[in-house]
């Protein structure tokens, strides 16, 4: 308990660390691919334990809000990228890295992003909000997005690709409805620093599943990887900068 405790006084710290831990020792990362489901699952969970579910209704009130925010992530931030990256491209920048990261930039948030602004301060219920719209929207606007910025037909099965996404959040939400139902809000409410860290044990597992194989390719393809890892920095940051600066209106939490 002191232990996972302390883990969630220095989440950002620990977040960090798996990332490197996966790139230093890769049979961990490996042993720890067949997680990746259940590491993006549980934060949410965790998440959602804390948070006041009502508080989420609020935004039924403020559909243009909510309007603006769901075009900006699935529609304005992918075609910024695009001209960015149409530029670049004229310079060098390969064409299946200007790719992915317009994909990035079209994909809904990660789910986990909930548990990362609670721990981080940011407004938690805005971030589950947009989580939720835009997951349910994306199996949508990621296709189009693709062919229309960059000619890919993603070939993606509607039916399934919505399917899964709802059963990932559907299944946090059950989970969660059923612990809170077991466990009273004040108890919850003084486990602050303990659900953290079972949060940042999972992301911490989480990010040595995603840094599978990357050390190999890595070793391979040093240059590659190294443009690569200082463009998706780059762009993350250039993005949440913008959106900075278009919702701050919102306040900083929000924005």
């Amino acid at each position: 308990m002191r232990s996972l405790a302390f883990i969630g006084r220095h989440a950002t710290r620990f977040m960090a660390g798996g990332l490197l831990l996966g790139i230093a020792i890769p049979p961990l990362a490996a042993l720890a691919k067949p997680l990746l489901i259940p590491t993006l699952l549980i934060p949410l969970t965790l998440a959602l334990l804390r948070l006041d579910w009502r508080a989420m209704a609020v935004y039924r009130r403020r559909p243009l809000v909510l309007a603006a925010l769901l075009v900006w992530l699935l529609a304005v931030s992918p075609l910024l990228v695009w001209l960015m990256t149409s530029v670049l491209h004229l310079y060098g920048m390969p064409d299946a890295l200007r790719q992915a990261l317009v994909l990035m930039a079209a994909a809904s948030p990660i789910v986990s992003s909930v548990a990362i602004a609670l721990i981080v301060g940011l407004d938690a219920t805005l971030a589950i909000v947009a989580v939720l719209l835009a997951t349910a929207l994306v199996p949508l606007t990621l296709p189009a997005v693709a062919l229309a910025l960059l000619g890919l037909d993603l070939d993606i099965g509607l039916a399934a690709f919505a399917g899964r996404l709802g059963l990932l959040v559907g299944s946090a939400f059950a989970a969660a409805w059923v612990i809170r139902r077991l466990v009273p809000a004040p108890a919850l409410a003084a486990r602050t620093e303990l659900l953290d860290g079972l949060t940042v044990v999972n992301l911490l597992l989480f990010g040595l599943a995603v840094m599978d194989g990357v050390t190999a390719y890595a070793l391979a393809r040093p240059a590659y990887v190294a443009g690569a890892t200082i463009a998706a920095f780059a762009f993350n940051l250039l993005l949440q900068g913008a959106g900075l600066v278009v919702f701050r209106q919102m306040g900083m939490r929000g924005a």
